[in-house]
């Protein structure tokens, strides 16, 4: 996967979540695509998403999360 599929996901992403649920929607991306990120630009993807530099922070805080969980479909 492209840092540039990765940047359109993650925008329509944190774009969708509900203003209390942004940074968790950040965790998930980092969760669910930690394979995928592994070695991208994250500063790139931040900036192709739109969001702020700083998610760079939380998308590590979900990748490292991912070793440790499950996703599971939305109830």
């Amino acid at each position: 996967m492209t840092s540039h599929e990765l940047g359109r996901i993650f925008g329509e992403r944190y774009n969708s979540a509900a203003d209390k649920m942004k940074v968790t929607s950040i965790h998930l991306f980092g969760i669910e695509f930690a394979n995928q990120l592994k070695g991208q630009p994250m500063k790139e993807i931040c900036a192709l998403a739109g969001v702020p530099v700083s998610c760079t922070t939380e998308i590590f805080k979900g990748m490292r999360l991912a070793e440790h969980v499950t996703m599971r479909s939305k109830v």
